[in-house]
C-alpha cells in the first residue's frame, strides 16, 4: 500500500509517495516517486487531478543478467575472498548497506549495459533502469568513493580464485566439449599522467588503436571457440610484446585448464604469429599441448617456393581452397605445414597497399610543386634524400616508388617520381600467403584451417569489449595498478554474464549478435503508473512491463523473467532493503 510521506532537506519539507513492504518478515519503506514541495504538489494535482503518471525503466537487460548472476553465485564468491582492514566493517565490508559481491557485480551489469565512469554510474544509466525496483535498493548512494572503497576489499591476488571459482560454477550448467581454444592479445589506451608513479602497469608502448602517445595496459584473453566463454583473462603492462606475455601466460593456461578439470588432451591452443618464438614453443612442447599457430611468410620463403605447382584442392567451409601440406622441422621440431592463399587476406592487403600508394603520391606532387616555387626553401641533398626516404616507406612499399631529383642550383632541385608497375605487378602474385604449423599431424588439411579461423572468436571477443554501447573497458577512470586490474576483472565479468546469455538465447533460436541481443533486452521496459485520485483518496502504485516486439516476448520467456517485478528479487549481499 502507498502513502504519503514528508521528508525534511535543509529545513524544508518535501513530499513523496512510499511504499511498504514486508521482506523477510519484516515490514520495510522504499520511496516510489519524489513529489517536491508542497507548493509542487498543489501544481501537479490541480493540473493531472485524476491522471495517472507513468515512467518507464529499462528492464530486460538488467533482469535477465541478475538472473544470471544468481545462477552463477556471483556475488557469494566475490565476498568469499573479500578483505578489509578498518575496525568499523563486521566481517563482511559493507558501504550503503551494500557488500563489495554486490557492487562489483553491478558495475559488470552496467558495463554490459552501458558502459560508463564510476561517477556517472547513477545518473548515466543506473536511475533510468529497473535496478533500484527489483532489488529494493537506493542506487543514487553508489558514487564513485562507493566502488572505490568495495574495489579497495578485493585483494590483487584475489582476482584469479575468483574467477576460477565462478567458471566452475559456469561449467556447471556450460560444460566444455572438445575444441579449441583461443588466445590473443589486446591493448587499452588510457589518459593516466605521464608523472603518475603510482602506477607501473600503464606503459606506453605499440597502441592498436593508433594511441601510441597514450600510456596503455594489455588484456590477454584465452576463449573457448564453441560458447566463447573467456577462461583466462590477465592484465599487463602495456610495454610488453605480446611474444613474450605468452611465454609468461601458456602455463598459466594449463594450470587454469587443470584446475578446471579439463582434459588438453582433448583440446588444442590456437595463437597468431605474433606469439612465435623458439623458446615459447619449446614451452608449449614441455607443456606437451596441442597447438594450431602461424608462420610469417616473407620469413618462410622457402615453403612457399616449395609449394609451387603442388597444390592441392580441398574443401573448405563449402569452399575450393588450394592447399599445400609437407612436415618440415622449425625450430628443432617436425611441424605438419601449411600453405595456402587466403583471398580475403589479399584483397585487404591490395587494398592498403593502394590506399598507401594514393597518399604518398600525393605527398609527392605537393613536395614536387614546393620545390618548383621561385622561392622555394633551400634544401641539402642528403636532407632531401632523407624525407623522401620517410614519404616513400611503409609496408609492402620497398622499390615500389623511384624517383630521382636533379639540381637546378645551389641546393635547389627538381623532383620526377614514378610507380615500378612490374614490381607492382609481382607484388600482387605474391600477397594472401598463410602458413599454418600445428603437431596435429593426424588433422586433416580443413579442419586445421577451421581451428586457425576460429582465432575470429577472441577478435570478436576484443571489438565487443571496445564496443562504446555495450562492453567497452573505457571509459576507465582508474590510476593505480591494483584498481586498473579489479576494473578489467569487472569487464571480463560483464562480458561473461552477458555471452551466456547469448549462448542460452542461441540454443532457443535466436539470431544475432551480441550487441544486438544487449540492444533487445535494453529495450524491454518497465512501465510504473502512479495513479492519483484526488483528495479523497489514496494514490496507487502499478508496475507493469510495456508493449514489446515478438523477439523480445521471445527473450523474456526465454530467460523467464516476466513476473520478476512482482516481487523483490533475492539477491545476497544487500544487508537491508530500503
Amino acid at each position: 500500500m502507498a502513502s504519503l510521506q514528508v521528508k525534511m532537506h535543509q529545513g524544508r519539507k518535501y513530499w513523496c509517495i512510499v511504499e511498504s513492504k514486508r521482506i523477510n518478515g519484516k515490514p520495510r519503506s522504499f520511496v516510489v516517486e519524489y513529489l517536491g514541495t508542497a507548493d509542487t504538489l498543489l501544481a501537479r494535482l490541480t493540473k493531472e487531478g485524476g491522471q495517472h503518471k507513468v515512467k518507464s525503466f529499462s528492464h530486460g537487460a538488467m533482469a535477465a543478467l541478475l538472473i544470471m548472476a544468481k545462477k552463477l553465485d556471483i556475488v557469494p564468491i566475490i565476498n568469499k575472498h573479500t578483505s578489509s582492514k578498518r575496525h568499523y566493517w563486521p566481517t563482511q565490508p559493507l558501504r550503503n548497506n551494500l557488500t563489495a559481491g554486490i557492487t562489483l557485480l553491478l558495475a559488470a551489469i552496467g558495463r554490459a549495459c552501458k558502459p560508463t565512469s564510476k561517477l556517472g554510474w547513477y545518473e548515466n544509466w543506473a536511475k533510468d533502469t529497473s535496478c533500484d525496483h527489483l532489488l529494493r535498493i537506493s542506487s543514487a548512494k553508489l558514487d564513485s568513493q562507493h566502488f572505490w572503497d568495495l574495489m579497495d576489499c578485493i585483494p590483487e591476488e584475489a582476482i584469479e580464485k575468483i574467477e576460477l571459482e565462478i567458471l566452475k560454477k559456469v561449467l556447471e550448467y556450460y560444460p566444455i566439449e572438445e575444441g579449441t581454444l583461443l588466445y590473443d592479445t589486446t591493448n587499452f589506451y588510457t589518459f593516466i599522467n605521464s608523472t603518475n608513479d603510482r602506477c607501473e602497469i600503464a606503459q606506453r608502448g605499440k597502441n592498436k588503436q593508433k594511441r601510441d602517445d597514450l600510456r596503455q595496459v594489455g588484456l590477454a584473453l584465452a576463449v573457448t571457440q564453441k560458447n566463447h566463454i573467456p577462461l583466462l583473462h590477465h592484465t599487463y603492462k602495456g610495454n610488453v610484446h605480446d611474444c613474450k606475455i605468452f611465454g609468461e601466460i601458456i602455463s598459466s593456461i594449463k594450470k587454469r585448464m587443470e584446475k578446471l578439470k579439463i582434459d588438453m588432451t582433448q583440446h588444442t591452443i590456437v595463437f597468431d604469429r605474433g606469439c612465435n618464438s623458439k623458446n615459447n614453443l619449446k614451452k608449449v612442447k614441455d607443456l606437451k599441448l596441442h597447438y594450431v599457430g602461424a608462420l610469417t611468410p616473407v620469413h618462410h620463403d622457402d615453403l612457399i617456393l616449395a609449394a609451387e605447382g603442388k597444390y592441392k584442392t580441398i574443401q573448405v567451409n563449402n569452399k575450393d581452397l588450394e592447399v599445400y601440406r609437407e612436415k618440415k622441422e622449425i625450430w628443432g621440431e617436425e611441424r605438419t605445414v601449411l600453405v595456402f592463399v587466403s583471398e580475403r587476406l589479399k584483397e585487404g592487403q591490395l587494398r592498403g597497399i593502394y590506399q598507401s600508394l594514393t597518399k604518398k603520391k600525393k605527398c609527392l606532387k605537393e613536395l614536387q610543386e614546393r620545390l618548383l616555387k621561385p622561392k622555394a626553401k633551400k634544401r641539402s641533398r642528403e636532407t632531401l634524400e632523407k624525407l623522401l626516404k620517410k614519404i616513400t616507406s611503409g609496408q609492402f612499399m620497398e622499390g615500389l616508388i623511384t624517383y630521382e631529383f636533379t639540381p637546378l642550383e645551389k641546393e635547389r632541385w627538381t623532383l620526377n617520381y614514378q610507380i615500378d608497375q612490374q614490381k607492382l605487378s609481382d607484388l600482387e602474385n605474391h600477397l594472401g600467403f598463410r602458413i599454418l604449423m600445428t603437431n596435429r599431424h593426424d588433422w586433416a588439411s580443413d579442419k586445421i584451417i577451421k581451428a586457425f579461423y576460429g582465432q575470429a572468436t577472441v577478435e570478436q571477443a576484443f571489438k565487443e569489449i571496445k564496443n562504446p554501447q555495450h562492453l567497452a573497458v573505457r571509459p576507465q577512470f582508474h590510476w593505480t595498478d591494483h584498481k586498473i586490474r579489479i576494473h578489467y576483472f569487472i569487464c571480463v565479468l560483464g562480458y561473461l554474464l552477458s555471452t551466456l546469455l547469448l549462448n542460452d538465447a542461441q540454443k532457443k533460436g535466436f539470431i544475432g549478435s551480441l550487441n544486438h541481443l544487449m540492444d533487445a533486452l535494453n529495450g524491454i521496459r518497465l512501465s510504473r503508473r502512479v495513479i492519483h485520485f484526488g483528495k479523497q483518496g489514496k494514490p496507487k502504485v502499478e508496475e507493469s512491463i510495456e508493449e514489446m516486439t515478438q523477439e523480445q516476448q521471445t527473450l523474456v520467456q526465454i530467460f523467464n523473467f516476466s513476473t520478476i517485478h512482482l516481487k523483490p528479487f533475492k539477491m545476497e549481499g544487500i544487508s537491508s532493503y530500503h
